[in-house]
């Protein structure tokens, strides 16, 4: 690994922190950061049953206790981003991880679903200034490209596997102990995660400039109004005098976030990182990408537990061999075949990969047994493994020193906004559909399964048209890479250790 470069003002003095100062440690302390923010993102969803009858949610609403998290986490990883570079992210990142324990705890306690949708909303605020701090201290800490590939390979792989692993920790702790129990365990993870940081950490340095208040809001206002209108819709019609009421007011939020990045002297998404072709479409290859792969987990568990009867925690089982493909992918990907394939035919083999997968799904019935679902999961698995990789690495070629911290946290932004879209226009695929689906049968169990499976079918098949849709802007929107093209290049800052 490479040796970094350690703080001139603060040196290490103890033996302890010496031996701290390891890369390794320091990256142990970016990656378990970075499995909690995202698994946060899924845990929820083995847990999502047992809620909705404990709180009251409908069938409809329930997606919110997943999108009141990653509408935040999303809508605000800019300011996040933009916080570290102004504040210090050794700052920004204890700050954000304390706020996300804090937010974890109260979600434990909810006692009515608008309690918990608010802890889940402020969750999504701490990690969204943890996470962009934790990716831009992970590219300081590897300057050196090929070691910066695989800990960008490492990175992927608890960002992409953390979902899963989410949902094998959610049905252990929904089953074992209690849904409250999927927010608890962050609490002690989180403080220790604290401890160890304030340890291995030392601050960058700040700089001076604004904070792009009002485009943070109206960015995070405007994909609220978006997502929120999917899901009326899905109850009440597209017909609906307040669902195009909302979705006008997103698309007028939207068009005046843009309005302010065009103006403001330091904007929160500086828009001339878009200017380059291959990097654009990276952001929306990976947006289109995590919402069909979300679609997919929301459905899926509820699949298992409400068709094939599985306890909460044989559901979360049942995605190992996702998550275990997934790792092995990503890091085959990373230490292996980034050397020898250029990224663009990684992307374009892996996405071929996801899209048959998630189709494969959308031909599931009331017989199916989990054997059918092995199969399109290991599939889908190698695809995202094989594509993320590549994907993360485009997004950040080429950047200015300046740009780095919106850069990083434009990658986790299309993640999270791409997820909560993706969701919402599934659930409303769903809703459509289910409604639609007709059975003759004096059974309402009966009845209520087969209006689900053709629902989540349909979610399925429109999830793998999204994926196909960002196979399309890798084969058409990027162009192909130039030789030993830069990614991000980060100042050497000091990243480790402190007194």
């Amino acid at each position: 690994m490479t040796t970094p470069v350690l703080s001139a003002t603060r040196p290490a003095h103890s033996p302890l922190r010496r031996r701290l100062a390891h890369p390794r440690v320091v990256l142990a302390v970016i990656l378990v950061s970075q499995l909690m923010v995202v698994l946060d993102a899924s845990i929820v969803n083995i847990a999502l049953p047992d809620i909705r009858t404990a709180l009251g949610f409908t069938a409809e609403d329930l997606s919110w206790v997943v999108n009141a998290y990653t509408l935040t986490f999303g809508g605000l990883l800019l300011l996040g981003a933009r916080a570290g570079d102004l504040l210090g992210r050794r700052r920004t990142f204890l700050a954000g991880i304390g706020v996300f324990v804090a937010a974890s705890l109260a979600g434990g306690l909810a006692a009515s679903g608008g309690t918990l949708l608010a802890a889940r909303a402020i969750q999504g605020v701490g990690g969204a200034f943890a996470a962009p701090a934790a990716l831009a201290l992970l590219m300081t800490l590897f300057p050196e490209p090929r070691e910066r590939t695989r800990a960008i390979g490492l990175f992927t792989a608890v960002s992409i596997g953390g979902a899963t692993i989410g949902l094998v920790a959610g049905g252990m702790l929904t089953q074992w102990v209690s849904w409250r129990w999927v927010f608890f365990v962050n609490v002690p993870i989180g403080l220790a995660l604290i401890g160890a940081a304030a340890l291995v950490l030392t601050e960058t340095p700040r700089r001076t400039g604004h904070f792009d208040i009002s485009g943070a809001l109206t960015s995070t206002a405007g994909m609220t109004a978006l997502v929120y209108g999917f899901v009326r819709a899905a109850e009440d019609g597209w017909s609906d005098t307040w669902t195009i009421g909302v979705f006008a007011m997103g698309a007028l939020l939207l068009g005046t976030f843009l309005a302010i990045e065009r103006r403001a002297a330091a904007p929160i998404t500086p828009l001339r990182l878009f200017a380059d072709r291959t990097r654009a479409s990276s952001y929306l290859v990976r947006l289109l990408l995590v919402a069909g792969m979300m679609g997919m987990f929301f459905f899926l568990t509820q699949f298992l537990q409400g068709v094939l009867g599985y306890t909460a925690l044989a559901a979360g089982m049942a995605f190992i061999p996702l998550t275990v493909m997934l790792f092995v992918a990503s890091q085959l990907s990373a230490r292996v075949l980034s050397e020898r394939f250029d990224p663009q035919r990684l992307m374009i083999v892996g996405l071929l990969f996801s899209t048959s997968g998630l189709w494969w799904l959308s031909h599931l019935s009331e017989n199916s047994s989990y054997i059918a679902l092995v199969a399109p999961l290991l599939v889908f698995g190698l695809g995202n493994g094989l594509a993320f990789v590549p994907l993360t690495a485009a997004g950040l070629q080429g950047v200015a020193p300046a740009d780095a911290g919106a850069a990083s946290g434009l990658v986790n932004v299309m993640q999270q906004v791409g997820g909560s879209l993706g969701l919402a226009i599934l659930v409303t695929v769903f809703g459509t559909a289910s409604r639609h689906a007709s059975i003759v049968s004096a059974n309402p169990a009966e009845q209520a399964r087969h209006a689900f499976i053709v629902g989540a079918d349909r979610g399925f098949l429109v999830a793998s048209a999204l994926i196909a849709a960002s196979l399309a802007m890798v084969l058409f929107g990027m162009r192909r890479p130039r030789a030993h093209e830069p990614v991000i290049d980060t100042e050497p800052e000091a990243v480790l250790v402190t007194d």
